[in-house]
């Protein structure tokens, strides 16, 4: 019996496409991998199945009148798909929701470190309030907590579908946090509307002095942040997320409040971009009722050989150490600043290009340390958020 021809178009820059969507079990497997740039409705007319990721905006636009009947993005967040259109028209969608999980919380590891050792914060003294309570919420509470942060929850949709006990509303986190984080989907309207949720009122509002956002730009009204950030010298903040990416408001890149700034790369660790795959693998071979065979571990590079740490000074500063080697967040802060001199062009291709050409991060667990001088905190804490000690 003839295999079934099944004609797939999908992003270059997914991690390992060629590998996991060459070869399907059952089909005869035409693979196009195109830049987004090349990916619309011309290219797209006689093809099965599409692959993206967040740059490729999918909707009525590109797939009206196409052969599309499964799409999937390798990224966490879907607000580039129009799912009730694709709902509408009977095309599958899939995203890869919880992949990125633990390369985002070593992410926001490293920025409560980097902040801690600039003496930006004392973590131990600190009320984080955490805007959005999913996956990556409920895993930062549990490290928080484990680092000896007080810790306040928002979370509407669970709070109403679980009851109020353990969650706070918005007005109690802006009174009573020292720093907000957000890790919310981007929701336009309704009920749970989270465009512009710190806005320039809630801002105002807000009684402590940091924010940080690596969930979706237009969570914050950046606008809105500059000025909250001009009116008090000691406010900061630290963004990977921007409103009109790969356009940030250089004013904002600039700002001397400005404590930590990334190109949207938190999720973007080796095994994160390498998972994200595979989520949009198995929903596709569930689509087309197959076993996966697929297996991203057949791909990715052994485990590193422990690295030895000498580290000096108190708990927090080997701690910061440990951290600073597993994943150099200053390098990414102090690059994309040097962006804040570039014409509105050069700083989106320089935006993009980071984030398509970064370079590999393994996952901490991957990356064995050995201290050679911690104290017995250090290694209790660096246990208890994660990082590998041998």
């Amino acid at each position: 019996m003839s295999e079934q021809k099944l004609r797939i178009v999908a992003d270059a820059h997914i991690w390992g496409v060629e590998s996991a969507f060459s070869a399907l079990p059952g089909f005869d497997v035409d693979l196009h991998i195109l830049e987004n740039r090349d990916i619309c409705r011309q290219t797209l007319m006689d093809t099965d199945i599409l692959l993206t990721r967040s740059s490729t905006i999918v909707n009525a636009n590109l797939l009206a009148e196409t052969a599309v009947r499964f799409a999937a993005t390798a990224t966490i967040g879907d607000d580039h798909y129009d799912k009730q259109w694709l709902d509408a028209n009977n095309i599958t969608w899939a995203n890869a929701a919880g992949s990125s999980t633990g390369s985002v919380i070593e992410y926001m590891l490293a920025v409560l470190l980097e902040m801690q050792d600039r003496d930006i914060i004392s973590i131990p003294n600190t009320t984080i309030g955490i805007i959005g309570v999913g996956r990556i919420g409920r895993a930062l509470a549990t490290v928080c907590q484990s680092m000896g942060m007080n810790i306040l929850l928002n979370d509407p949709p669970r709070s109403r579908s679980e009851g109020e006990k353990g969650f706070c509303s918005l007005d109690q986190l802006l009174n009573q946090a020292d720093l907000l984080t957000l890790h919310t989907p981007l929701i336009r309207g309704g009920d749970d509307c989270t465009k512009h949720l710190l806005n320039a009122e809630r801002l105002n509002q807000f009684k402590g002095r940091g924010i940080i956002n690596a969930a979706r730009g237009s969570c914050v009204d950046n606008m809105a942040l500059v000025q909250w950030l001009d009116d008090d010298t000691s406010r900061f903040a630290a963004l990977d997320c921007w409103e009109h990416e790969p356009h940030p408001d250089r004013s904002l890149l600039a700002h001397a409040g400005m404590a930590i700034a990334t190109p949207h790369i938190a999720g973007h660790s080796l095994d994160g971009k390498a998972t994200n795959t595979q989520y949009i693998y198995h929903a596709l071979c569930h689509y087309l009722h197959i076993e996966p065979v697929w297996n991203i571990q057949n791909h990715l590079p052994s485990a590193d050989f422990p690295h030895t740490i000498s580290a000096q000074g108190g708990s927090w500063h080997q701690l910061h150490t440990a951290a600073n080697y597993l994943y150099p967040l200053a390098e990414d802060d102090e690059t994309m600043k040097s962006w804040s001199d570039l014409t509105h062009s050069e700083l989106a291709h320089a935006f993009s290009g980071y984030r398509r050409h970064y370079p590999a991060r393994r996952a901490w667990h991957c990356s064995p340390i050995h201290f050679t001088h911690a104290d017995e905190q250090a290694l209790q804490l660096a246990n208890a958020i994660g990082i590998k000690v041998v």
